[in-house]
């Protein structure tokens, strides 16, 4: 291992980004950029304001929820504008020339409305109705709620992983991951104060304790002690309330993870451990290339001083 990656970091930074198709998107304080490789080499860069949150979205334990809906909604449309840039769009089937021709040039807002609920549909199933289900089978055996709370929490860690490990074998999905390295050895780079350059970058390690599938691994043991205080009287009122209390679950995930990503001790190495491990699969090495585009995508980004995107 390098020397450069056993020291902590020089500074602790708020600036984050996201692996796209070809590509990466990097937020910073005022300024967000995506940067994507275009099929004939080149890279389309392009830049906007970033989002300040203000009033009560900035509020300890409420800005979790409103930073995870505002990523997530700015996350999937730089995803799909990645895939028109980088020529990965598919040929549209007969759904998609049928929304085309209904709905005209509202067709890609209607198109990412049905694919955000089906996913939210899939996601409520898988996360919150089959561990549910299976824990009020075990139920009949076990009354205390605290362990049943724990075997729903282990079902839903469970599933969790079979599926991040599942879809990293997948080919594209393995470039995705490449770019997510990339994406988080650029930003190691930036915090020891280094030049960004592929040399420095290459040296740097890939995991990093404020990466989104940390940020998800926390969530799901976190949810695990707030669904302890849930009734178990029945499985559909157990699991509409464990939706309702999402936010309170987010909310909380939020200021570990960014307590985490803030400080270097004992504490938050332990926080962070099994996420890292995670990223195991979720972030590969990447190629020079990689880098180039990540560099592209976190210059535009970072502010004249390096303080202002201190956290």
């Amino acid at each position: 291992m390098e020397k450069n990656e056993k020291q902590s970091c020089a500074i602790k930074t708020s600036v984050g980004g996201q692996a796209l198709l070809e590509g990466i998107m990097m937020k910073g304080p005022f300024k967000s950029a995506m940067a994507v490789r275009k099929p004939n080499g080149e890279i389309d860069i392009s830049t906007w304001e970033t989002k300040k949150l203000t009033g009560i979205r900035k509020v300890p334990f409420v800005r979790g929820t409103f930073n995870f809906v505002d990523t997530l909604i700015k996350g999937y449309d730089c995803l799909m504008k990645s895939a028109e840039i980088s020529g990965q769009e598919e040929e549209p089937d007969k759904f998609e020339l049928w929304l085309n021709k209904t709905f005209g040039k509202a067709a890609g807002s209607v198109f990412s409305f049905i694919v955000t609920v089906l996913a939210m549909a899939v996601a409520i199933g898988l996360f919150f109705g089959v561990p549910a289900l299976i824990t009020g089978f075990v139920s009949q055996w076990i009354e205390n709620k605290v362990v049943l709370s724990a075997i729903e929490g282990v079902i839903k860690i469970g599933i969790f992983l079979v599926y991040i490990i599942s879809v990293s074998q997948m080919k594209d999905i393995k470039r995705t991951f490449m770019y997510h390295g990339a994406e988080h050895k650029t930003i190691f780079c930036y915090e020891q104060g280094l030049e960004l350059t592929v040399e420095n970058i290459r040296k740097q390690k890939r995991f990093h304790p404020r990466c989104g599938t940390s940020f998800l691994l926390i969530v799901l043991v976190v949810s695990i002690l707030v669904s302890s205080v849930i009734t178990w009287e029945s499985v559909l009122i157990r699991v509409a309330l464990k939706i309702l209390m999402l936010p309170v679950t987010v909310g909380i995930s939020y200021e570990i993870i960014k307590f985490a990503g803030r400080h270097d001790n004992w504490l938050t190495r332990i926080i962070s451990a099994p996420g890292l491990w995670l990223q195991n699969f979720t972030t590969q090495e990447p190629d020079d290339s990689m880098i180039e585009v990540a560099i592209a995508a976190v210059t535009p980004v970072l502010p004249e001083n390096p303080e202002d995107a201190a956290f």
